[in-house]
């Protein structure tokens, strides 16, 4: 069986599993994702209502396009199931069904029905439901273990998505699993450092030219900060609040984008759309619209009865 220590694991490759992955990965913790491939999605015929896609999308493109997300963003995503999730001296144990074991601290299930893999975690025994259904009795996760967050009683297990009774919309599986992404972000930057009002990490580009003040003003960054970070009636040590300060300061001062940055990215991000869309169907639109622009040339240079305007 191999071993290996990651930041953490997430179980299930769907939309919740993606979302939370790409949230973490991009604050660059050390993310494998594994998914058995067998998502109830995949049950779906058509996804006709997720934001973005305005004629609708294929579940396979769909499936394509999440993992690839995850994978730009820095997660490893590895096909196999896990079948189990130990504690072992404060940390998780992960055994898949291909004898893998990944050492971790941290664990979010993202899958949609199924936590067996979670059974024996919880010494009080309220992680999982009896129902009976049709004469018979079942035993299900109990989709309030979580609280809105996705935060369990159990340090560092996160439920995201169907788990965690957030699947009946694709749209709002991922949503939730982007909310607990956030979360344990915040949970890990108070292990490193962070004070409550600056535990949120915000991952959001922004235009410099929409800057109101001096992009080299550190006096300006710094108070900014302060204003939006920092209580009034603080007691942080001035070590640490210098050091995060500048932290943090760096991080927002890379997410500020000019104007050609902002267009190589935009050009970066339609080529790796289109190597998802279908050739032919893709040459088929570009063909398309040149005739419309042809159309539309011809009209604004003819008139109604097709003479030439400057005749």
């Amino acid at each position: 069986m191999t071993t290996s220590n990651r930041d953490v694991v997430i179980v299930g490759g769907g939309p919740a599993g993606c979302a939370v992955g790409v949230c973490i990965a991009r604050y660059g913790l050390d993310v494998v994702i594994f998914d058995r491939g067998n998502s109830s999605l995949r049950r779906c015929a058509f996804l006709e209502n997720y934001l973005g896609f305005p004629a609708g999308i294929d579940i396979e493109t769909f499936y394509k396009l999440m993992h690839d997300h995850a994978v730009e963003a820095g997660c490893d995503l590895v096909s196999d199931m896990v079948e189990s999730v130990e504690r072992t001296d404060g940390n998780f144990r992960v055994r898949t069904q291909e004898e893998r074991s990944v050492l971790v601290p941290r664990v979010v299930a993202a899958t949609t029905h199924d936590g067996e893999y979670l059974r024996g975690l919880d010494s009080d025994e309220v992680m999982f439901d009896t129902h009976e259904h049709h004469g018979e009795v079942h035993e299900e996760f109990d989709r309030e273990y979580a609280d809105a967050d996705g935060r369990t009683s159990i340090d560092g297990l996160y439920v995201a998505g169907g788990l965690a009774g957030h699947g009946e919309q694709v749209l709002v599986a991922a949503g939730h699993g982007m909310t607990v992404g956030r979360e344990l972000l915040a949970d890990v930057r108070c292990e490193e450092g962070y004070w409550e009002e600056a535990a949120p990490h915000y991952d959001w580009l922004r235009r410099r030219a929409a800057l109101d003040y001096d992009w080299d003003d550190e006096e300006t960054w710094h108070r900014r900060f302060a204003d939006h970070r920092v209580a009034d009636d603080h007691d942080i040590e001035q070590e640490r609040l210098q050091r995060i300060r500048q932290r943090e300061i760096e991080f927002v001062k890379s997410t500020h984008l000019d104007r050609s940055e902002i267009d190589n990215r935009r050009e970066r991000a339609h080529r790796r759309l289109a190597t998802h869309l279908d050739e032919e169907l893709l040459l088929e639109v570009i063909d398309d619209d040149r005739l419309q622009e042809y159309v539309a040339e011809q009209a604004e240079t003819t008139g109604s009865d097709g003479r030439n305007i400057s005749d």
